[in-house]
C-alpha cells in the first residue's frame, strides 16, 4: 500500500520520530505542517491556515503541550483542526489522532475533553480489546487530560485512569505515544524542566524513563508496526484509501 501521510505537528517538540519510519516502511510519503512553529511556541495563540486533508491518505495530529479543551486555543485554531479532521473524516481519510491529537479527535466527532483526576507519565501497559490490532503494550504516556467517546465510536483499549484508543469510521485516535523514542524523550525532558515541571509534579525520575525507554527500544517499533499495519486495513476496509 502506498499514499501520502500529513503529520500536523501541534507542537514544535512534538514530532512524528517513529511514526514517520514506519508509515515510510509502509510505502507512504511523509509531509509535515507546522501548526505552532519553534518561534511561537511561547504564546501558540495564532490564527493558523490549514492545509487541505482530501490532498492526504492519511492526517495525523500528533501531541502537545497544550490543553485541546483551552477555549483560547479553540477559538485561536483548534477548533479549525476539528473542522479539517471533519473533512477528512467525511471523505473517509485516515484520522490517526495521538495524545493531544486524539484528544482533538475526540471533540471532533462529538466527544468531550477534560482534565483526568489521574494524570499518567511513563511506560504502562493498556488493556486491549484488540491486541491483533493493538498489543496491550507496554506504551508510552504522557497527559493530564482525558476525553469522554464521541457517540458510535467503539473504545478498543483503556487503563484505569482513561480511555486510551477508540475507532470512529476512517478515524482511530491513541491516548498514548507510540512515536516515542529515545531522542524525542530528550527532547521532552529537556523542555519539561522548570519549577512546575511534570517530573516533580508527578514524581516521575527523568533517568529511570531513559532505562525504560532504552529497555523499549528493539520492541516498540514491532508493537507500532502492528498498529500502522492494522490501522491502514481499518482505513482500507472504510474504503478510504485511494
Amino acid at each position: 500500500m502506498t499514499g501520502t501521510v500529513l503529520f500536523l505537528h501541534n507542537d514544535p517538540i512534538a514530532r512524528e520520530a517513529l511514526l514517520g519510519e514506519v508509515f515510510t516502511e509502509s510505502g507512504f510519503d511523509v509531509d509535515t505542517f507546522a501548526v505552532v512553529p519553534a518561534d511561537r511556541s511561547a504564546d501558540p495563540l495564532h490564527p493558523v491556515d490549514f492545509p487541505d486533508p482530501l490532498r492526504y491518505d492519511v492526517i495525523v495530529p500528533l501531541g502537545a503541550r497544550w490543553s485541546a479543551h483551552d477555549a483560547r486555543l479553540r477559538d485561536v485554531w483548534a477548533n479549525d483542526e476539528m473542522d479539517m479532521v471533519r473533512t477528512a473524516y467525511a471523505a473517509g481519510v485516515g484520522v490517526l489522532g495521538v495524545c493531544f491529537g486524539g484528544q482533538l479527535v475526540a471533540q471532533a466527532l462529538g466527544g468531550t475533553v477534560a482534565k483526568s483526576p489521574a494524570p499518567e507519565l511513563g511506560w504502562a501497559r493498556i488493556d486491549s480489546d484488540r491486541p491483533d490490532f493493538l498489543p496491550t503494550g507496554p506504551w508510552f504516556q504522557w497527559h493530564s487530560d482525558r476525553w469522554t467517546l464521541p457517540p458510535g465510536a467503539t473504545e478498543i483499549a483503556r487503563t484505569e485512569a482513561a480511555s486510551q484508543a477508540f475507532t470512529a469510521g476512517s478515524a482511530l485516535a491513541l491516548q498514548f505515544h507510540p512515536e516515542l523514542d529515545p531522542e524525542l524523550l530528550e527532547i521532552w525532558i529537556e523542555s519539561d524542566a522548570g519549577e512546575a515541571d511534570d517530573l516533580t509534579r508527578y514524581g516521575v525520575d527523568p533517568a529511570e524513563l531513559r532505562a525504560r525507554t532504552a529497555a523499549e527500544a528493539a520492541a516498540a517499533p514491532d508493537r507500532l508496526r502492528t498498529l500502522v499495519a492494522a490501522f491502514l486495513q481499518h482505513v482500507r476496509s472504510a474504503g478510504a484509501i485511494r
